[in-house]
């Protein structure tokens, strides 16, 4: 169970649930349920952000089994019932089904909806924590999340910083903690010649690319990125950020851009396939992630993987990912700092050839820890 899947309006939307479950897919018989919270239609009975896009039915991604699935919802109204509501809505489907173990991905609702229809039809369940949404959380939502992660018969990380967080924060028994990091699309995420991926893209062969990928949110930290590359390219006429991504934030960079004037400098794409990301990240000298928290960001193993070394937040996962071979780390929130990073990370003599080849983790291996944590529970 998880609300969080590539989706028409978004395909890079949590693909790496999607590389997850499809590489389960291989291994044993898996079933996706994408759960969606359906608000009423009148305007003002819906969230001002609405959580997800919705798709229909006949929503299909390649390797993966779906079935959508909705349950009834009311902005903040019913925050408590959400978890119980999308229980509800699950158990019928998942009895259908008929599997051994159940696997929620997002800790609440969606885990603690996967946990209510566990109970009811007798089955061990695993929470999927990534990283938000247990990082995020403040009041009556945090002690649903609390009871949520308390509950589960495991829960896995995709971090020990998150791991540890969760223990300390939230009372969780290290017994029930499992850490199983992310890994990358081998096919996909690989070295490539640089100047052909800048010729393919548009990008100047003088130019220094920076690039962003990720949600368009200011919890990135794309407010402290725009500033710093304002004050990069007043020494430096070569810069040029490459911005990939979707969000409600997109409007408030393009303000900023202009009031700036850093067209020249700032290139907004938009979302994009992983094969052009991939593209990017090869014709890039950087790649950037001044986060305010983070689990295990994906898009810096991929970066790595296809040898673009990083200027990221020293948060959450991630210094578990970047050492000092790899990239640099900086406070979050701090504009000076990102720039003055970024500097010297332009001017170090970076081995793109060595930062790939520390880089050796499939999905396929993801999928087999975690195949091994639901053995413990059903044997």
């Amino acid at each position: 169970m998880t609300p969080i899947l590539p989706v028409p309006q978004d395909m890079t939307r949590g693909r790496f649930i999607y590389e997850t479950t499809r590489a389960l897919s291989r291994m044993t018989p898996t079933r996706v349920f994408l759960t969606q919270a359906a608000y009423p239609k009148l305007p003002a009975l819906r969230p001002a952000a609405h959580p997800a896009p919705r798709v229909d039915g006949g929503h299909t991604l390649a390797g993966i089994d779906i079935e959508a699935v909705t349950y009834p919802a009311l902005p903040l109204l019913s925050r408590v019932s959400n978890g119980w509501m999308a229980g509800r809505s699950l158990v019928e489907p998942i009895r259908q089904f008929s599997p051994d173990i159940l696997i929620g991905y997002w800790v609440y609702p969606e885990g603690a909806g996967a946990q209510y229809a566990a109970r009811k039809l007798g089955k061990p369940m695993i929470l999927g924590a990534l990283g938000t949404d247990i990082n995020d959380r403040s009041g009556i939502t945090k002690r649903l999340t609390q009871n949520t992660l308390q509950m589960a018969d495991a829960t896995i990380f995709v971090s020990e910083a998150m791991s540890r967080f969760a223990q300390s924060s939230y009372g969780v028994s290290a017994s029930r903690c499992h850490t199983i990091v992310n890994g990358y699309n081998t096919s996909v995420f690989h070295p490539q010649d640089a100047a052909a991926c800048r010729l393919a893209l548009d990008l100047p062969a003088a130019a220094r690319v920076i690039v962003y990928v990720g949600r368009l949110i200011e919890a990135k930290g794309l407010r402290e990125l725009i500033e710093a590359i304002d004050r990069l390219r007043q020494t430096d006429s070569n810069a040029l950020l490459v911005v990939i991504g979707n969000g409600e934030f997109r409007t408030t960079l393009e303000s900023m851009v202009e009031e700036r004037k850093l067209g020249k400098h700032v290139r907004l794409a938009g979302g994009l396939l992983p094969e052009s990301v991939a593209k990017y990240l090869n014709a890039a000298d950087l790649l950037t992630l001044p986060s305010w928290s983070e689990g295990y960001p994906n898009v810096l193993v991929e970066a790595l993987a296809c040898g673009c070394p990083v200027v990221a937040s020293d948060v959450g996962g991630i210094p578990e990912i970047v050492d000092a071979q790899r990239g640099l780390l900086i406070a979050p929130k701090d504009a000076p700092a990102l720039h003055a990073a970024l500097r010297q990370a332009l001017d170090t003599p970076w081995s793109r050839t060595d930062i790939a080849a520390s880089m050796r983790r499939t999905w396929d291996d993801v999928a087999r820890e975690t195949l091994d944590v639901c053995q413990s529970l059903i044997d």
